[in-house]
C-alpha cells in the first residue's frame, strides 16, 4: 500500500449505512464488508458488532469478551473467526462457539481488532491441572471498572464439573489475585 493510500484509508469515513446503524455516541474505528451483501463487520469503541446487509446492527462483542480473532487474509479480504467468552460464574468464563465472518474487504479492521483485544489482557498465564488439561488465568481491563478482573477459562469446559479441576483452578487463581495485592 502507498503512502498515499494509508492517509486516504485514515481520512475514511465509514460508510453511510454504517454511520446510520450505530448510536450517536458509537464511532466507528475500522469495517469491513461482509461477502454476499451481508453488511458490515465494524469495530467501535465499544466492541466488535456486526451491521447486516438491511442495516440493522447487532449487539456490540465487547472487547474484554473476545477470548479469541483469529485473522486469515485473502485478498483485499479475509476471514475472521472470533471466539466470544461468557460468565458462566463469578471468575469464570467459558467459550463460546466461535464466530466466522468472511470479508470482501477489510480495511483496518484486522489491525484494529488485534489491538483493541491486545488492549484488554493486561496478563496471562496457563497452568495445567491434576490429571490433565489446564486453565488460562486472565487479567483484563474492564472499561468502566478501576481494577483490573481476573478470570479462569478452562482449556475443556467438561473439567468445569471435576470437583477436583475446579478446586485447583480456584487455588491458582486466589494465589495469583493474592500476590498482586500489597501486603
Amino acid at each position: 500500500m502507498s503512502l498515499l493510500d494509508a492517509v486516504r484509508r485514515k481520512l475514511a469515513r465509514a460508510p453511510e449505512a454504517v454511520r446510520a446503524a450505530l448510536s450517536g455516541e458509537e464511532q466507528a474505528l475500522a469495517w469491513g464488508l461482509l461477502t454476499r451483501d451481508e453488511g458490515w463487520l465494524v469495530a467501535t469503541h465499544r466492541g466488535l458488532r456486526r451491521i447486516g446487509g438491511d442495516g440493522v446492527a447487532g449487539e456490540p462483542l465487547p472487547w474484554h469478551e473476545i477470548g479469541s480473532a483469529t485473522w486469515t487474509a485473502a485478498g483485499a479480504g479475509g476471514t475472521f473467526v472470533v471466539t466470544p467468552l461468557t460468565e458462566v460464574e463469578p471468575g469464570v468464563q467459558a467459550r463460546l462457539p466461535a464466530e466466522r465472518h468472511v470479508l470482501a474487504e477489510a480495511g483496518d479492521l484486522p489491525v484494529v481488532v488485534r489491538r483493541r483485544v491486545d488492549q484488554t489482557v493486561v496478563a496471562s498465564q496457563r497452568s495445567p491441572l491434576p490429571g490433565g488439561g489446564g486453565v488460562l488465568l486472565v487479567a483484563r481491563r474492564i472499561p468502566g471498572q478501576p481494577v483490573r478482573e481476573w478470570t479462569v477459562v478452562f482449556d475443556d469446559d467438561a473439567q468445569r464439573a471435576d470437583p477436583a479441576a475446579r478446586e485447583a483452578a480456584r487455588r491458582k487463581l486466589a494465589d495469583i489475585v493474592a500476590a498482586e495485592l500489597p501486603d
